[in-house]
């Protein structure tokens, strides 16, 4: 399975639109799930119509009501657990490393976080740490940014960033 994730679009404020660079890393994916501060349903439908798509409320996704949208998203994909929130990387590292104040029995193997506008790929313990950055706002720079793909296959992971001005 093929996983494309996005986060911190911002769109309309920083991008009028996704950028067509992510819907052409995104097509074949099975699943896309974006970590937070879409600002807009719009962003969610577009890539719907890429994959099924499943989103972590953001900071600043206030007032967005949609099924697609929850804090959080604990999800078992091929027998691995993936959890996709928006929080900084000091509260996914928390979870990883100490699941049980978050009320889970062990780590999740895949933590998809956004918030920092940084990408990362990046194990902890035996989990797997993803960000995928921000597709129109990395660093906080109106710009190209980036974007992830996750490979599960034979119940591992294995995850890659993708810098969307170089495709």
């Amino acid at each position: 399975m093929r996983i494309g994730l996005i986060s911190d679009t911002h769109i309309p404020d920083v991008a009028k639109a996704t950028p067509r660079q992510v819907l052409e890393v995104f097509n074949g994916v099975d699943l896309i799930l974006h970590a937070g501060d879409i600002y807009v349903v719009s962003v969610l439908d577009e890539l719907q119509s890429i994959a099924p798509t499943l989103a972590a409320r953001g900071d600043d996704d206030y007032g967005i009501r949609d099924e697609r949208l929850r804090e959080t998203h604990n999800l078992t994909i091929e027998g691995l657990s993936l959890y996709v929130i928006h929080s900084s990387q000091y509260w996914a590292r928390d979870l990883i490393e100490h699941p049980e104040r978050h009320n889970l029995e062990k780590a999740p193997d895949i933590v998809v976080f956004g918030h920092t506008h940084r990408d990362i790929v990046q194990t902890v313990g035996e989990s797997l740490l993803v960000n995928p950055g921000s597709a129109t706002f990395p660093y906080y720079q109106p710009r190209l940014g980036t974007v992830a793909l996750v490979d599960i296959n034979a119940g591992k992971a294995e995850a890659h960033i993708v810098q969307l001005g170089k495709i």
